[in-house]
């Protein structure tokens, strides 16, 4: 009897035995699964910086690496925006270290609004890589602060946009202190049609400090970072058109008043709003 029982014993042992190995087998196989099926699947490493201004001389920009568009933004830019963008040290410059660009509440030129917008077109142009910058944006109702890449065929015949691509690293609604937002557009998939991605910050505001906002670029995907989180990534899978991020593009930053994105400025909106760049990085494998 005693046989029986130390053998019935012994056989429930190694059922029990078999099942929590089943068990832990299951575990490990659901959090292998789901670290594959996360937004980190993809990781590249880019250390060859080949592009950088840290904004450390006083006064106006590099005129090696930056130029300006200068114009209204009701009807030029595509986006009924309100400002008119200038080259003025009012509007763009440099100071402590720190790009400073600033939107006006004033007059000019059949404008209500004045701010910048700053590109390194025929100046440095790169395909794929890391782009980073370190910007702290304004906050209120109106306020369009971004920092995105523009593909340098825009203005050759057929490749007008969005055919020639577009790269939004970050933009920024100033009423929504705590969300940013990435994308990208191409045909059949611009302007609210766009692939993007939004952020939220924990606990934090973006108007309130610095943050690093970059992406990291290749021929199949690009991964977008908030401080070294990565929160979304795109590839040529995720696209409704033809992909067309395989070729040069250039580094656009600037302050927006009003557009469709994110309205118009209001009776809270406090005048004048600064967007500050600490730095701009770019790298290569």
């Amino acid at each position: 009897m005693n046989k029986m029982m130390n053998a019935k014993t012994s056989n429930m042992n190694r059922i029990y035995t078999s099942k929590i190995w089943n068990y832990f087998i299951l575990l490990v196989l659901l959090f292998y699964i789901g670290c594959n099926t996360s937004e980190e699947q993809t990781v590249a490493t880019f250390s060859n910086l080949v592009m950088q201004d840290e904004f450390d001389v006083d006064g106006t920009l590099n005129s090696s690496l930056w130029t300006y568009d200068i114009g209204t933004g009701m009807n030029g830019w595509g986006n009924n925006e309100l400002q008119y963008y200038t080259d003025r040290p009012e509007n763009v410059t440099v100071q402590n270290g720190v790009l400073i660009i600033t939107a006006r509440q004033e007059d000019f030129n059949g404008a209500a609004y004045t701010s910048a917008r700053i590109k390194t077109e025929d100046l440095f142009e790169q395909t794929y890589g890391r782009f980073e910058a370190r910007i702290r944006v304004p906050f209120g109702q109106g306020m369009w602060p971004a920092f995105w890449l523009l593909g340098n065929n825009c203005n050759e015949p057929g490749f007008t946009w969005p055919q020639c691509g577009e790269i939004d690293i970050m933009e920024f609604r100033g009423q929504e202190p705590t969300i940013i937002h990435g994308s990208v557009h191409g045909p059949e998939y611009s302007a609210g049609n766009a692939i993007t991605k939004s952020y939220q910050l924990p606990n934090d505001r973006f108007d309130t400090g610095f943050h690093v906002f970059g992406i990291e670029w290749a021929p199949d995907y690009v991964n977008y970072y908030v401080d070294d989180v990565l929160y979304n990534q795109i590839t040529r899978e995720d696209v409704t058109g033809e992909w067309v991020l395989d070729h040069p593009f250039y580094i656009i930053i600037n302050l927006a008043v009003g557009g469709s994105f994110v309205g118009s400025p209001n009776s809270d909106t406090v005048f004048p709003q600064n967007m500050l760049v600490d730095y701009v990085r770019v790298y290569k494998k």
